[in-house]
């Protein structure tokens, strides 16, 4: 399904794209409408909070929004560091994103829900930053059909290249990663709904320190993945 190229990314990948799910469900559901992983809405609701739309808040989606561009910042300079090894970017990213996702969950055990206004921003500012990270990551990691966090791309190339010759292995590796969305996504909804207030942070800081796990594996593997085109 993906080439032997990529070698352990994929499957790691998938597990950074069911955290995605796991932490829009938190931050929409119990910050108050706020995308930290999916910038597109992001911008749409401070437009929806700029026109005094009811239930949306402008602080909190401009803390997202900073908080996206500082960890895509710190992912760059990830790159940077780390030069052609993929194994050693994708490794300090997971690092660094399990770090900022654990920050926000202590943040949140220490206040509780409800939140005030500054620690609603702040939560958002966080998980926003280790989104970004993850986003610069996996843009140089540059897996086909993996970017992590956005679909739009993935559901067109599904319904658009059905008579491609190579459907079937493509619509395969899209199937994987919107199924994996979609399941984060369903169990940190049924988690905020249904559970305590921390137990979606809590599964994606679980799923993260399962994927940094796998990237230290990763990391003393050789062969051609590691090295970036």
């Amino acid at each position: 399904m993906w080439s032997l190229d990529q070698g352990p990314l994929p499957p790691l990948l998938l597990g950074l794209t069911i955290v995605t799910g796991l932490v829009d469900a938190f931050s929409i559901l119990d910050l108050g409408r706020v995308f930290v992983a999916n910038m597109t809405g992001n911008v749409v609701f401070v437009g929806f909070a700029l026109a005094g739309a009811p239930g949306f808040s402008l602080s909190a989606s401009l803390s997202a929004l900073a908080g996206f561009l500082v960890g895509a910042a710190v992912g760059g300079a990830l790159i940077n560091r780390t030069g052609r090894d993929r194994a050693k970017l994708f490794r300090a990213g997971a690092l660094l994103e399990l770090v900022l996702v654990a920050c926000a969950l202590i943040v949140l055990e220490g206040f509780g829900l409800p939140l005030g206004a500054s620690e609603r921003d702040a939560l958002a500012a966080l998980l926003a930053a280790a989104m970004g990270i993850q986003n610069a990551v996996a843009r140089r990691l540059a897996v086909p059909d993996l970017t992590t966090t956005v679909l739009t791309m993935t559901l067109t190339g599904i319904a658009a290249d059905l008579r491609a010759a190579n459907r079937k292995v493509a619509l395969g590796r899209r199937a994987l990663a919107v199924a994996a969305m979609f399941a984060g996504a369903v169990a940190g909804a049924e988690l905020v709904l249904h559970g305590d207030t921390t137990a979606a942070l809590s599964l994606a800081v679980g799923a993260l320190a399962a994927v940094t796990l796998g990237a230290l594996l990763a990391a003393n593997q050789p062969g051609a993945w590691r090295t970036a085109g």
